[in-house]
């Protein structure tokens, strides 16, 4: 199929909605929760200052100088995700599952010679499922107050409707498409300056919005760690990372509560919409790990910003059944308007560059014969990702977007471990504040609960992990004049993560 190369340039036509959405992206891309394996997991992710995992390819690569032996893992999982939306009153409630394997890895112990300094060390490739982007909603609910028809008004401002046909530079846009769908239409005042009307008359409406999103990001770690004396441990490694992310959404206005005087002439239209987003990216990762005493451990790790170069492909078309309206009563060549639809002839493809933020770790573990303590810190600045493409420097406006609306946070994890023989008991909590510099009155912060089970001999282990993550948020289906109707949601994630690790 034929493509549409969507330069920077030309993603101008797309304003407001779709720069939400690129704003929105920046976010969903770069607020990771707890990962790893199924024990570290269970710790909430507190594993900075541990070692002896292969979760350290990815947190902090010092922690595989720790290793004394090598090992084989493979982690499936199953992830429960539930949504509740209250829109205009009226609540819905939305659950999904997705099997998926977040966790495999592969370490090769290299010990030394030698009784004192470098001990030697670990090399591992692992692969790490860092963001899990699934997400299905369902808002509806009766609205007295607009109708996205505002939207596509105030949007399409003064532009020539030559410019809103097929062929125009608007044509590949939402009110591009509501133009041809006759949900709006031009005219003149006593100036001759253009506007555009609606000849729909009604004063409430039911509206209705279906998302359903899909995806994940990867990494892949390759890493080393290495020991020396058994006091300090160091290590880097190399991140490679992937992005896949689709979603469908499709919004509806129905059931038109028209004015007495008005025709009863629209009966619903519907607009859908569907994203293909692909990336990949590299980012790099240095750590170290420091035992003053055999009690107390503590560590670091830098991880560089995540520089993604992605492909977004862009597909939207709108319906409309109308009643038998003759739209043009003074041309009775027209037929009159019954079914009407339009949609982009081809997919739209812009190419662009997304940063991700660094990521600073620190924290500290209290370490004895029947169990561990272990905390740490995680400093994120959500402003600083950024967008740029190499055709044009024309994402300023998502760019300032970004750093108006998020800012700066400090992710807390806390977990412990108790060991009796060969089984292991643990628990943890995280907590994520709000990145949203104003979030009014929706707190954004995620807060998880983590506990689970293991099993420990020489030759292999298991861990079984339950993580379950609360958050808040708001969508707006649309917008003019600076607001537009909010839905209140509330996001639950329950996720049970096996590992299971053979050692030779």
């Amino acid at each position: 199929m034929n493509k549409i190369i969507l330069t920077v340039i030309a993603a101008s036509c797309f304003t407001g909605l779709s720069a939400q959405d690129f704003i929105d992206n920046a976010l969903i891309f770069s607020r990771y929760q707890a990962t790893g394996s199924a024990r570290i997991q269970a710790l909430s992710g507190a594993q900075v200052s541990l070692g002896g995992d292969y979760s350290s390819a990815l947190a902090n690569p010092a922690g595989l100088g720790m290793f004394n032996r090598s090992e084989f893992t493979i982690s499936p999982a199953l992830t429960f995700h539930r949504t509740k939306s209250s829109y205009l009153g009226t609540g819905t409630d939305e659950s999904k599952s997705v099997f998926n394997v977040p966790g495999l890895s592969l370490v090769l112990y290299n010990p030394s010679r030698s009784e004192s300094g470098f001990l030697g060390g670990s090399f591992a490739v692992t692969l790490s499922r860092v963001n899990d982007l699934h997400l299905d909603y369902n808002l509806s609910g009766t609205n007295n107050q607009s109708s996205i028809i505002d939207y596509f008004l105030e949007d399409a401002g003064d532009i020539d409707p030559n410019e809103l046909l097929f062929g125009g530079n608007y044509f590949y846009s939402l009110t591009g498409l509501a133009y041809n769908n006759y949900l709006i239409e031009d005219a003149y005042d006593n100036n001759g300056d253009r506007y555009y009307v609606t000849a729909l008359g009604f004063n409430s409406v039911d509206q209705q919005e279906i998302s359903q999103r899909k995806g994940a990001q990867y990494q892949w770690s390759i890493a080393y760690g290495a020991n020396f004396s058994d006091k300090f441990f160091a290590g880097a490694s190399l991140g490679i990372a992937t992005l896949r992310y689709k979603l469908n959404q499709v919004y509806k206005e129905s059931n038109f509560g028209y004015l007495p005087d008005a025709d009863v002439a629209l009966r619903d239209f519907s607009l859908q919409e569907d994203y293909d987003i692909r990336g990949s990216g590299v980012n790099f990762t240095l750590g170290g790990i420091y035992r003053p005493a055999n009690f107390l451990q503590v560590g670091v790790s830098y991880t560089t910003p995540t520089y993604y170069q992605i492909t977004d492909t862009y597909k939207a078309g709108m319906n409309s059944n109308w009643n038998n309206y003759d739209y043009y009563p003074d041309d009775p060549t027209d037929d009159n308007l019954n079914s009407v639809s339009e949609e982009f002839d081809q997919p739209l493809v812009s190419d662009y560059n997304l940063t991700v933020p660094m990521k600073v770790k620190a924290g500290l573990a209290l370490i004895s014969k029947i169990g561990l303590i272990s905390t740490e810190v995680e400093f994120v600045n959500h402003s600083k990702a950024k967008y740029k493409s190499d055709i044009a420097d024309d994402f300023q406006f998502e760019n300032d977007g970004i750093r108006d609306e998020y800012t700066s946070v400090i992710n807390l994890r806390t977990g412990a471990e108790y060991r009796l023989n060969q089984l292991r008991f643990r628990g943890g909590v995280s907590y994520m504040p709000d990145p949203l510099l104003q979030g009014g009155d929706t707190n954004r912060s995620i807060i998880s609960f983590s506990g689970g089970v293991g099993y420990r001999s020489k030759e292999f282990y298991v861990d079984v992990t339950g993580v379950l993550s609360q958050t808040k948020s708001q969508r707006v289906p649309y917008y003019f004049s600076g607001s537009g109707p909010i839905a209140d949601q509330k996001f639950q994630k329950t996720n049970f993560i096996i590992t299971c690790g053979f050692n030779f």
